[in-house]
């Protein structure tokens, strides 16, 4: 069974322990910690402690973002990425999501996939590289990401699919889950409407994470076709609830994200149809 679980950030500014109470009074599987400046995302018996009380286990580990915690464990991200591997064994987590680097990031950028797989294999967690998508500055697409914000084009064992980065980036959701294939091992469940160049001509560029089926995005076709075949992943809710004004109203827009998943991923897996041998030995 697919696990759908929600991301902390969900419930952000509130703090951590409002998150599990979130997560649990929705219904949902677990939670994924977005690690961020608040000490506690960093502290695995605090989590433990938070997971135990709520009910809610940890299902994976959000690596710090370098633009919002940029000294959160230092500055060297290796060391950042270590962290994260560390805190998600530590809690049972069996999953650690992982931006690209920005090119600027020097020897990690340029090293970034070995360093992966060497993190990876060290702490017996799968590292799940984010897709992100292309930077538009005064009408010019920057690359600002190394080796590059598809994880589809690299050589990387794991990959997150998000959906309001593949909504900004002007990629086909079920394409690149397609072009992913078994490297797809975790799904990030949101919506967007617009690709980057449509909101820079807007005003401006905005990651939007939406609640699934309020934007553009095939949601529900990659859902469905993830539930068709043997896939294990865990798919997370990660919706930005900041607007949502009240808590019955965040409370609302989270439910309706669930109900959205489960029946997504309610459909049967594709019988496996017996080689045509087998069936002519069966009724000879």
């Amino acid at each position: 069974m697919i696990s759908v679980g929600m991301s902390t950030s969900c419930a952000f500014p509130l703090p951590l322990e409002a998150a599990f109470r979130l997560s649990r009074e929705v219904g949902f599987d677990g939670v994924e910690v977005m690690v961020t400046n608040d000490p506690a995302t960093h502290r695995a018996s605090r989590l433990l402690a938070l997971a135990q009380e709520h009910g809610q286990p940890v299902l994976s580990i959000h690596a710090p973002v370098l633009l919002l915690t940029h000294f959160v464990w230092g500055r060297d991200a290796q060391v950042k990425l270590e962290r994260s591997a560390e805190l998600a064994a530590a809690t049972g987590a069996s999953t650690v999501v992982a931006h690209p680097p920005f090119r600027w990031q020097g020897a990690y950028a340029d090293r970034f996939l070995d360093i992966v797989r060497s993190v990876s294999e060290r702490h017996g967690v799968t590292i799940a590289i984010e897709n992100m998508f292309p930077w538009r500055i005064a009408g010019r697409s920057m690359k600002m990401y190394a080796p590059g914000w598809d994880p589809s084009t690299m050589d990387c064992d794991a990959a997150t699919l998000d959906f309001s980065h593949a909504s900004l980036s002007g990629r086909d959701s079920l394409e690149l889950a397609r072009a992913l294939d078994g490297r797809l091992r975790h799904v990030h469940l949101c919506d967007g409407s617009r690709a980057a160049v449509e909101q820079e001509q807007a005003g401006g560029l905005f990651d939007e994470h939406l609640v699934p089926g309020r934007g553009n995005e095939p949601v529900a076709a990659v859902l469905r076709e993830l539930a068709s075949r043997d896939w294990c992943g865990s798919v997370i809710a990660e919706v930005n609830t900041r607007k949502a004004g009240t808590q019955e109203a965040r409370v609302a827009m989270m439910r309706e994200t669930l109900s959205f998943a489960r029946e997504a991923l309610a459909v049967p897996r594709l019988r496996q149809v017996p080689p045509r041998a087998s069936v002519e030995r069966r009724s000879a």
